[in-house]
């Protein structure tokens, strides 16, 4: 057995793994980075990137469609076609561009990274299968092991996800590179990741109904941010049925078996069926339970520096439970390689934004007025509407609402929440606000670039104040 010994050494090569192994090299730490896939993990290769990129095409598509009739900006197009082939090569290039600069990185830092999967020895030992038939796995010992192997999606019972792309009932992944778009297609869950691709193939031509178990869509936001969505969705004709539970395939295959609130069962027509009813940590399959290390649910519990309950084995990302961003995994990445080269650092952020695709977006930071009232926290909220912001007119795009939380007492922000196009690129504001302890007064009295989505940050800041300009 071929046997080599590391100081760090990283199972898992996405968003996580790599920034911890780019930012362990640059500290001068002796690093080796194992995957099984290519590098980027899930977020890169088959989530967040390739996601969005669908739907910017779909959003296109759309729009193209909508100047084919009566359009308010004069603009008239003949006809409209999509060859989705086409679109998913320029998706996967996106993708491959991305991958690629992930591995140039890690080499221009000096990372040694080794394509194969591993499998737990010890706390300090793993084998690697190299994925060349008979050949012996390399054995790898290590002074410190982080674990960043990601998350799994979840499947329903009887309804196994389908071998091929085109299959019945297909994950995801394969939503995302599709060979045709079916004629009707059922998405089993009203999250956001249902949801983002439930309206990326109703704007590329499918009839869409949407199952979900819960009383509403998007659950874990608040009902105000998710009524404009729900609203989008009734007027692009996207069928959703709430309080409902999918049963499996009917007998025939040829549809979904739903059982309402009342206990109704009937028949959804499909030509597939999409399952997007969340993801769990990435935990069984290599090895992991020999290290006996504490859990918390289904996830490895950490403390504040990412260590997990056995010296010198760390743990970040999706393995380590919500929230399941991306981000969230790259901040603790860095932090774990800044703690192993002697740094003083906690992972103790004020807030991470979260933002939902769908059309319109939705991004939530800290507190919402209910979250704030749950923690017995005497607040304030006030919301500024899109309708009275110019540059939304001049997207067309006036749906939604910006709204801040503050602590009543000192005005200190505690909570951002938006619903809006374009919204997503707030983010950056909510959070940076809310880590450097802004007050109402902060943000109202800082000048704001007119016109811009912006404004309604600042006009939500006045209007809590209680002098708002615009409204």
């Amino acid at each position: 057995m071929v046997s080599q010994k590391t100081t760090l050494l990283i199972i898992g090569g996405g968003p996580g793994g790599y920034v911890a192994a780019i930012r362990a090299a640059q500290l001068g730490i002796q690093t080796t980075l194992v995957e099984g896939g290519n590098l980027g993990g899930t977020c890169l290769n088959i989530g967040c990137i390739p996601s969005k990129a669908l739907i910017h095409a779909a959003d296109a598509y759309h729009q193209a469609h909508h100047f084919m009739g009566d359009s308010t900006l004069g603009i008239h197009v003949e006809g409209a076609r999509i060859d989705i082939a086409q679109t998913v090569r320029w998706k996967d290039g996106i993708v491959a561009r991305l991958t690629g600069g992930v591995g140039a990185l890690l080499k221009k830092h000096g990372v040694q990274v080794i394509k194969g999967w591993a499998y737990m020895v010890d706390g300090k030992t793993v084998d690697v299968d190299l994925g060349r038939g008979d050949a012996e796995p390399t054995r790898i010992q290590c002074e410190h092991l982080l674990l960043a192997s990601g998350s799994v999606e979840l499947g329903l019972p009887g309804m196994p996800f389908s071998d091929t792309l085109g299959g019945k009932v297909i994950s995801s992944k394969q939503a995302l590179s599709p060979d045709h778009i079916p004629k009707k297609l059922v998405v089993v869950g009203a999250g956001y990741i249902g949801l983002e691709l439930g309206l990326v193939y109703r704007k590329l031509g499918a009839d869409v109904t949407v199952v979900e178990a819960q009383d509403r869509i998007l659950p874990l936001y608040d009902e105000e941010l998710t009524k404009p969505v729900a609203a989008s969705l009734r007027k692009l004709g996207v069928q959703v049925l709430l309080d409902c539970q999918v049963q499996g395939l009917s007998h025939g295959g040829e549809g979904v078996r739903v059982l309402d609130a009342a206990g109704r069962e009937s028949v959804l027509e499909a030509d597939q069926v999409l399952v997007a009813i969340g993801r769990a940590p990435h935990t069984h399959g290599w090895g992991l339970e020999k290290l006996m290390l504490e859990m918390q649910g289904r996830a490895l519990k950490v403390d504040d520096q990412c260590r997990t309950s056995m010296r010198n084995v760390w743990a970040i990302g999706d393995l380590t439970g919500e929230p399941m961003l991306a981000h969230r995994a790259m901040a603790q990445g860095e932090l774990v390689a800044e703690v192993i080269a002697g740094k003083s650092r906690r992972f103790a952020p004020t807030a991470i934004a979260a933002v939902c695709y769908t059309g319109p977006e939705v991004v939530v930071a800290g507190l919402s007025p209910a979250d704030a009232a749950k923690a017995n926290l005497d607040c304030i909220h006030a919301s500024f509407p899109f309708a009275a912001n110019g540059r939304a007119m001049t997207l067309e795009s006036t749906d939604g609402f910006v709204r801040v939380v503050a602590r009543r007492d000192n005005h200190l922000i505690v909570g951002w929440q938006a619903v809006g196009a374009g919204v997503s690129e707030l983010a950056a504001a909510f959070g940076q606000s809310l880590e450097m302890g802004a007050c109402l007064e902060d943000v109202a009295g800082t000048i704001h670039a007119h016109p811009t989505l912006g404004e309604a940050v600042q006009e939500a800041a006045l209007r809590a104040l209680g002098h708002a300009l615009h409204i």
